[in-house]
């Protein structure tokens, strides 16, 4: 089931270019749970493989074509309608817009909110209070754009101190770990996960089994792309 924006009206807003579900919940610790999904349109970084490029890449796409501004209020009526416990916020980057998502979490009572996060953004204190965990992915060398600033050490540390984040890099190759392992050191980093790049599901279980025996040493987590594995790069799922 997914949710266009022709369906929701006014109110306080956030500019939204999809939700659906109910699915699941494809990475990291919250994998395999049931789960809806907002996507905040919008970005401040430029990732050549971004996978929602619809969000920011308006040399490609039109803003007024993909992305609309609904209301807080009729958000989270949608989000309430539904079963899943576990609601996502994902973008684009939520965090541009993180006085209007406090307010969707604070509305959305009785649901666990994770807020996915590029980790350049500062959480504000509000949200950090009022979510239930970040997925923050940083972004790789290999995997960020030229002049982009992917890595923002005051972010970095706040997402760390605050006792809610979880880091989940995407790695193309086992020699990608070594910077993954050196922004663990440097900002202390707790509850790290690794995922390979893929948008198939074959891609997705070459990188694991790549990447497991190093991971494991390392003493971090691998994740797969549950939602790759299940049904390939369809949308919406």
């Amino acid at each position: 089931m997914s949710l266009s924006g022709g369906e929701l009206a006014g109110g306080r807003g956030l500019l939204v270019a999809e939700c659906f579900g109910p699915t699941f919940q494809g990475e990291g610790p919250s994998v395999g749970q049931q789960a809806l999904f907002v996507r905040l349109s919008r970005c401040n970084l430029r990732c050549p493989g971004c996978d929602t490029p619809e969000t920011w890449d308006w040399s490609r796409f039109d803003p007024r074509e993909v992305s609309t501004r609904l209301g807080v209020e009729d958000l989270a009526v949608w989000v309430m309608s539904w079963s899943p416990r576990l609601v996502v916020i994902t973008g684009g980057e939520p965090l541009l817009q993180q006085d209007a998502v406090v307010d969707l979490v604070r509305l959305s009572s009785g649901r666990r909110v994770e807020v996915e996060t590029n980790g350049t953004v500062v959480p504000r204190p509000e949200l950090v209070e009022a979510v239930a965990g970040f997925n923050v992915s940083p972004k790789l060398e290999a995997f960020a754009a030229l002049g982009d600033r992917r890595i923002n050490p005051e972010a970095l540390k706040a997402f760390a101190d605050c006792g809610k984040a979880r880091f989940k890099f995407v790695v193309r190759e086992a020699a990608q770990l070594s910077e993954v392992g050196d922004l663990v050191e440097e900002f202390a980093l707790a509850d790290v996960w690794i995922m390979p790049e893929g948008a198939s599901s074959g891609e997705v279980l070459g990188g694991m089994r790549v990447l497991a025996d190093e991971v494991l040493a390392r003493g971090w987590n691998l994740t797969p792309r549950l939602h790759t594995l299940i049904w390939e790069d369809e949308r919406g799922r």
